[in-house]
């Protein structure tokens, strides 16, 4: 099962490394392939001849992919592949990821692990939860706009019964549901001697209890959680929840009854809007700043300012570069057309320095760019212009 990617593996992506790191992304296939090893072990061999050119001697450039490369033809290895895998590889350091999305085949090697690719499936904004709530079962899942995985949930009862085994009442009840006329759908309770009340009160301390279970696993999160359940639930489990990011509009009907990624496709629906609201209302304040010099698509000057930490926020075109160096001493900067040897790529270093102070990096088509630049940003602070540029 494929992992959610979250901010916390990126953060440990972003911080400092002694010594080269390699970035390795390419696609792979979820029904296996006997291609993905080979394609692997030669951008491995690649990375190794790589370091090589740039003055890393042989034993210790073997030394960073050996582990791996002896791993590569073990069945664990490619037991649960995704749409795509990315490898970083440093000295003493080695962080694999499947991903949920194709990626671009690369291979990077310089001072920083190279992050962009992973920003577009890291956007809080495109992130959300699912709580699925049936009688039968209890499921919490974490969804992109093309992925939806259940998240471990130790303590949240599995079913209603489990809930009121040690409840004091004779008899728990139960109930089942129907269609109503405006196509949702109702309970119908059951049970000797059960009444209404008591069916609302036994499905309350049921809510309770999930709700209390939640709490530790989505402590200090953000993202919109929508509830999955027949009609009759949704303003129930409301009169109990704490998650103060419930979102008002749920998901109608017996989660039982349709597949995850039905559940995936219906939040995202409503989730896609705000996210899309919030991309162009940031390409909209940079057009409005622009013109009195609060923002800027000068590639020397945005990565100047991404370095010194005076960006709020950051734009990058998805798949290209900005092929070059920096100079933190005199912080002078060159760019050329195609990459020379010691270059990397000067996008991703604006990228991790932005993200490193937590300002947001938006990774975007170009034609959705608020300016025709491979880098552009707006700033936070007063910005003195950028003079030291070398071509």
């Amino acid at each position: 099962m494929i992992e959610p990617l979250r901010k916390s593996d990126l953060d440990i992506l972003l911080e400092e490394r002694n010594g080269p790191c390699i970035s390795i992304y390419m696609p792979t296939h979820r029904s296996g392939s006997r291609e993905d090893p080979i394609r692997l072990r030669n951008l491995l061999h690649r990375a190794e001849r790589r370091l090589i050119t740039n003055g890393f001697r042989y034993p210790g450039a073997r030394d960073l992919t050996a582990p791996l490369l002896r791993r590569l033809d073990g069945h664990a290895f490619w037991e649960s592949p995704g749409d795509g895998l990315a490898v970083f590889l440093s000295p003493g350091f080695e962080k694999i990821h499947w991903l949920s999305e194709e990626v671009d085949e690369s291979l990077e090697v310089g001072q920083l692990f190279v992050v962009t690719p992973l920003i577009p499936l890291l956007h809080e904004e495109s992130k959300f939860l699912v709580l699925a709530i049936s009688q039968k079962q209890v499921r919490l899942f974490e969804g992109t706009a093309g992925e939806i995985t259940e998240i471990p949930t130790p303590g949240l009862p599995r079913n209603i019964e489990e809930a009121l085994r040690f409840h004091d009442r004779d008899e728990v009840l139960t109930y089942h549901t129907r269609p109503t006329s405006s196509g949702g759908w109702c309970a119908i309770f059951e049970g000797h001697g059960v009444g209404i009340d008591d069916a609302k009160d036994d499905l309350l301390l049921f809510f309770r209890q999930i709700d209390q279970a939640l709490q530790p696993i989505l402590a200090n999160n953000r993202l919109p959680l929508f509830l999955a359940s027949v009609d009759y639930l949704q303003p129930l489990y409301r009169q109990v929840n704490t998650y103060p990011h419930l979102a008002r509009q749920g998901i109608s009907g017996n989660p039982d009854r349709v597949l995850p990624g039905v559940l995936g496709e219906r939040a995202w629906a409503m989730v896609e809007p705000v996210c899309k609201e919030k991309i162009d209302r940031a390409v909209q304040i940079f057009r409005q700043v622009a013109s009195v010099g609060k923002a800027s698509a000068d590639p020397e000057t945005v990565i100047t300012a991404a370095y010194q930490g005076q960006l709020s926020c950051l734009f990058l075109a998805q798949g290209e570069h900005l092929w070059g160096n920096f100079e933190p001493t005199t912080q002078s900067i060159q760019i050329h057309e195609l990459p020379h040897v010691g270059d990397e790529d000067l996008s991703n270093f604006a990228a991790v320095h932005c993200l490193r102070r937590g300002h947001p990096v938006y990774v975007l088509p170009s034609d959705e760019l608020p300016a025709p630049c491979s880098v552009s940003g707006i700033y936070h602070l007063p910005f003195r212009k950028h003079t030291g540029r070398h071509r």
